[in-house]
């Protein structure tokens, strides 16, 4: 059984956040924890177990009151493609939090969710399964480079202070219908590539009213594979990764898949 604690957790509004939140809840085991939820825009309902905490992790002021008497850290919270913003909340935000957690006297544990988008995924050839010996490899854009350098940064904490910490390097997260509309040539896909953009608009309402659905090909006209993880699933893996002591220090990607 877990200990007490408080768990701050990242993004707690968004996609998994919200999941991991309820599940946390929901299990007895967990029932001796309280949950500080750090909310940029929205925040959650009222519960008896939850801290509604207000702020952006890229002010240090912010995290170091959010971390105040906080045991458990899960960090969620990430930027998509948006340069203006993402060195700052992803990188700079969480050098806060490792820099306040190293120091707190009532921190335990620092569990943070990474993506396959910093080893290229389906971007670049991967002849053999791709798994935790895989060295970094962003694709283009700053949103894979701020994948690398969290979890460096997380890496180097360990090397540094000995942090206890854990990164489970997620692929792409889905839930509900989000894969259905993935293989659309509608306005409604989902995440990327927005294939009706690619193909021009004639030819994408046209496979959209003979349901035609998109294949993504490699360079010499093999389907590519791309691996995805439902939101619940990852979910399961973060409350599993609470105190556990085989979690320490590592790094867990979900699945082997070998790319294109």
């Amino acid at each position: 059984m877990s200990n007490a604690g408080v768990i701050l957790v990242t993004g707690a509004t968004g996609k998994v956040g919200r999941v991991f939140i309820n599940q946390l809840l929901a299990e007895s085991k967990f029932n001796s924890f309280t949950i500080r939820a750090l909310c940029h825009n929205r925040e959650l309902d009222p519960h008896e177990r939850i801290q509604n905490f207000h702020g952006s992790i890229e002010y240090r002021g912010v995290v170091e009151k959010a971390l105040e008497g906080v045991t458990h850290v899960v960090h969620l919270a990430t930027c998509k493609e948006t340069p203006d913003q993402i060195m700052d909340v992803a990188v700079k935000g969480l050098f806060w939090l490792l820099e306040t957690c190293r120091t707190s006297p009532t921190f335990q544990q620092f569990i943070f969710v990474g993506g396959d988008a910093g080893i290229g995924h389906f971007v670049y050839p991967h002849p053999i399964p791709v798994t935790e010996t895989q060295r970094h490899s962003a694709y283009p854009g700053c949103y894979a480079l701020s994948k690398v350098l969290e979890e460096v940064m997380l890496e180097q904490y360990y090397v540094q202070y000995d942090l206890n910490g854990c990164c489970l390097r997620a692929p792409w997260i889905m839930e509900r219908d989000d894969f259905k509309y993935q293989l659309s040539f509608g306005e409604d896909v989902f995440g990327g590539p927005r294939w009706r953009d690619l193909v021009g608009i004639l030819k994408a309402d046209e496979y959209v009213r003979t349901q035609t659905i998109p294949i993504m090909l490699d360079p010499g006209g093999k389907p590519v594979k791309r691996n995805f993880i439902h939101v619940e699933d990852l979910v399961g893996a973060l409350l599993s990764a609470i105190d556990h002591p085989q979690a320490r220090q590592q790094l867990k990607p979900w699945i082997a898949v070998c790319g294109n």
